[in-house]
């Protein structure tokens, strides 16, 4: 029943994300160049950490929330934001392991954006693209996948 939930919330987000079945949390980078995480969405939703969570780090309200549409991050007109179709500046994606996934980004011309169909991490095909449901995409995976905002 927690697996449907997740994947209904996702197919929901996805409208506006541009893919689903991915987990996506959050890193903000500190001042010596480590990472912390401040957010995931598919491990718990009801977490304080989850973005999937309306009152958690999802919250539309939160100051730098991605999912502020007034916030840099969240905005469809910054060029640091997910949801800007032009943005070049749009956070980046990692695994716990370091691996890169390319940019979460609605661009369907940048080629390192979620959302090109054609590039290397939007493909449904490509092993690295989150699009991939038996890649990196898998919805049965436990890893997480950050997403890092440009600083």
């Amino acid at each position: 029943m927690k697996t449907l939930f997740a994947t209904l919330l996702v197919l929901a987000l996805s409208a506006e994300m541009a893919y689903a079945g991915i987990n996506v949390g959050a890193k903000s980078a500190t001042r010596n160049g480590n990472y912390e995480s401040s957010a995931t969405m598919r491990t718990n939703p009801y977490s304080a950490i989850s973005l999937s969570n309306p009152y958690g780090a999802g919250s539309p309200y939160r100051a730098n929330g991605m999912m502020n549409p007034y916030s840099q991050y969240g905005s469809r007109y910054s060029n640091r934001s997910w949801r800007n179709p032009y943005a070049t500046a749009a956070p980046r994606l990692y695994d716990s392991r370091g691996n890169y996934y390319g940019r979460w980004s609605t661009n369907p011309y940048n080629s390192e954006s979620t959302s090109n169909p054609y590039g290397r991490y939007g493909s449904p095909y490509s092993p690295t693209s989150v699009n991939n449901p038996y890649g990196a995409g898998s919805p049965y995976s436990t890893d997480t996948i950050y997403v890092v905002p440009e600083q």
